[in-house]
Protein backbone atom coordinates (compact mmCIF):
# COMPACT_ATOMS: atom_id res chain seq x y z
CA UNK A 1 0.00 0.00 0.00
CA UNK A 2 1.55 3.20 -1.02
CA UNK A 3 1.15 6.35 1.19
CA UNK A 4 -1.82 8.03 -0.48
CA UNK A 5 -3.69 4.66 -0.56
CA UNK A 6 -3.05 4.34 3.63
CA UNK A 7 -4.44 8.09 3.91
CA UNK A 8 -7.31 6.92 1.59
CA UNK A 9 -8.20 3.99 4.12
CA UNK A 10 -7.78 6.37 7.17
CA UNK A 11 -10.31 8.58 5.92
CA UNK A 12 -12.55 5.96 4.67
CA UNK A 13 -12.01 3.73 8.10
CA UNK A 14 -13.14 7.35 9.54
CA UNK A 15 -15.98 7.98 7.70
CA UNK A 16 -17.21 4.45 8.37
CA UNK A 17 -17.21 4.40 12.08
CA UNK A 18 -14.23 2.47 11.99
CA UNK A 19 -11.49 3.23 13.94
CA UNK A 20 -9.36 -0.28 14.13
CA UNK A 21 -8.96 0.47 10.44
CA UNK A 22 -7.92 3.81 10.85
CA UNK A 23 -5.13 2.40 13.90
CA UNK A 24 -3.28 0.12 10.87
CA UNK A 25 -2.76 2.86 9.27
CA UNK A 26 -0.93 4.69 12.32
CA UNK A 27 2.81 4.23 13.60
CA UNK A 28 2.97 2.83 16.94
CA UNK A 29 4.81 6.29 17.92
CA UNK A 30 2.16 8.52 15.92
CA UNK A 31 2.17 12.22 16.98
CA UNK A 32 -0.92 13.31 16.39
CA UNK A 33 -1.88 17.44 16.74
CA UNK A 34 -5.23 19.63 16.41
CA UNK A 35 -6.47 22.81 18.19
CA UNK A 36 -8.81 20.63 20.26
CA UNK A 37 -6.86 18.16 22.14
CA UNK A 38 -3.32 19.98 21.29
CA UNK A 39 -0.59 17.41 20.92
CA UNK A 40 -0.62 13.68 21.23
CA UNK A 41 1.15 10.57 21.39
CA UNK A 42 0.99 6.89 20.52
CA UNK A 43 -2.26 5.57 23.19
CA UNK A 44 -3.23 8.97 23.71
CA UNK A 45 -3.93 9.34 19.80
CA UNK A 46 -4.95 5.90 19.20
CA UNK A 47 -7.85 6.35 22.16
CA UNK A 48 -8.65 9.76 21.13
CA UNK A 49 -9.91 8.11 17.88
CA UNK A 50 -11.68 5.42 19.62
CA UNK A 51 -13.17 8.16 21.83
CA UNK A 52 -14.59 9.97 19.22
CA UNK A 53 -15.97 7.48 16.91
CA UNK A 54 -17.39 6.20 19.98
CA UNK A 55 -19.92 9.04 20.41
CA UNK A 56 -20.48 9.47 16.20
CA UNK A 57 -24.31 9.66 16.03
CA UNK A 58 -25.78 8.40 12.52
CA UNK A 59 -26.22 12.01 11.54
CA UNK A 60 -22.55 12.68 11.69
CA UNK A 61 -20.80 12.85 8.14
CA UNK A 62 -17.63 12.46 7.43
CA UNK A 63 -16.19 13.47 3.42
CA UNK A 64 -12.58 13.71 2.05
CA UNK A 65 -10.64 15.13 -0.71
CA UNK A 66 -7.57 16.40 -2.39
CA UNK A 67 -5.23 13.71 -0.97
CA UNK A 68 -1.95 13.89 -2.17
CA UNK A 69 1.54 11.79 -1.11
CA UNK A 70 5.22 11.05 -1.30
CA UNK A 71 7.19 8.86 0.03
CA UNK A 72 7.70 10.92 3.11
CA UNK A 73 4.87 13.41 3.85
CA UNK A 74 0.99 13.51 2.13
CA UNK A 75 -1.63 16.13 2.72
CA UNK A 76 -5.58 16.03 2.67
CA UNK A 77 -8.40 18.14 3.10
CA UNK A 78 -11.64 16.44 5.50
CA UNK A 79 -14.95 17.76 6.72
CA UNK A 80 -16.86 16.87 9.76
CA UNK A 81 -20.17 17.85 9.83
CA UNK A 82 -22.34 16.84 13.51
CA UNK A 83 -24.36 18.19 15.99
CA UNK A 84 -22.33 19.39 19.02
CA UNK A 85 -23.24 19.68 22.43
CA UNK A 86 -26.82 19.35 24.50
CA UNK A 87 -28.15 22.35 22.41
CA UNK A 88 -27.15 20.26 19.06
CA UNK A 89 -25.38 23.15 17.20
CA UNK A 90 -24.85 21.98 13.45
CA UNK A 91 -20.83 22.33 12.87
CA UNK A 92 -19.24 22.37 9.57
CA UNK A 93 -15.57 21.56 10.12
CA UNK A 94 -13.19 22.23 7.69
CA UNK A 95 -9.62 20.56 8.33
CA UNK A 96 -6.41 20.51 6.47
CA UNK A 97 -4.26 17.70 7.26
CA UNK A 98 -0.55 17.33 6.85
CA UNK A 99 1.45 13.62 7.54
CA UNK A 100 4.79 12.16 7.73
CA UNK A 101 4.93 8.34 7.22
CA UNK A 102 7.60 5.73 8.60
CA UNK A 103 7.70 2.34 8.12
CA UNK A 104 4.89 2.30 5.70
CA UNK A 105 2.50 4.19 8.19
CA UNK A 106 1.59 7.70 9.42
CA UNK A 107 4.24 8.83 12.07
CA UNK A 108 2.79 12.73 12.74
CA UNK A 109 -0.28 13.62 11.74
CA UNK A 110 -1.07 17.23 11.99
CA UNK A 111 -5.01 18.72 11.59
CA UNK A 112 -5.23 22.61 11.09
CA UNK A 113 -8.86 24.58 11.13
CA UNK A 114 -9.84 27.78 12.21
CA UNK A 115 -10.63 27.11 15.81
CA UNK A 116 -12.95 30.33 15.70
CA UNK A 117 -15.28 29.29 13.29
CA UNK A 118 -15.70 26.25 14.77
CA UNK A 119 -16.13 27.87 18.57
CA UNK A 120 -19.00 30.13 16.98
CA UNK A 121 -20.86 27.22 15.27
CA UNK A 122 -20.07 25.10 18.30
CA UNK A 123 -21.14 27.35 21.51
CA UNK A 124 -23.00 30.18 19.94
CA UNK A 125 -22.51 33.57 21.43
CA UNK A 126 -19.42 32.41 23.65
CA UNK A 127 -17.23 31.25 21.18
CA UNK A 128 -17.97 34.37 19.22
CA UNK A 129 -17.06 36.15 21.42
CA UNK A 130 -13.68 33.97 23.26
CA UNK A 131 -12.97 31.75 20.92
CA UNK A 132 -10.19 33.65 19.04
CA UNK A 133 -8.28 34.08 22.30
CA UNK A 134 -5.69 31.77 23.72
CA UNK A 135 -7.77 31.28 27.05
CA UNK A 136 -10.90 29.74 25.04
CA UNK A 137 -8.00 27.27 22.82
CA UNK A 138 -6.67 25.97 26.32
CA UNK A 139 -9.80 26.47 27.84
CA UNK A 140 -11.04 23.49 25.42
CA UNK A 141 -7.65 21.92 25.30
CA UNK A 142 -8.14 20.81 29.03
CA UNK A 143 -11.91 19.87 29.13
CA UNK A 144 -11.16 17.55 25.89
CA UNK A 145 -8.21 16.13 27.40
CA UNK A 146 -9.92 15.35 30.90
CA UNK A 147 -12.71 13.71 28.78
CA UNK A 148 -10.16 11.40 26.89
CA UNK A 149 -8.25 10.51 30.19
CA UNK A 150 -11.80 9.37 31.95
CA UNK A 151 -12.13 7.32 28.48
CA UNK A 152 -8.80 5.45 28.76
CA UNK A 153 -9.19 4.85 32.16
CA UNK A 154 -12.52 2.72 31.68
Amino acid sequence: MDNKEIIEKFYTSFSNGNFEGMLECYHKDVVFEDAVFGRLEGESAFKMWEMLLSQKKGDTKISFNNIEANAETGKANWVAEYFYGEKKRKVINEVSAAFKFKDGKIIEHFDTFDLWKWTKQAMGTPGYLLGWTSYMKSKIQQTTNKRLAAFMNK
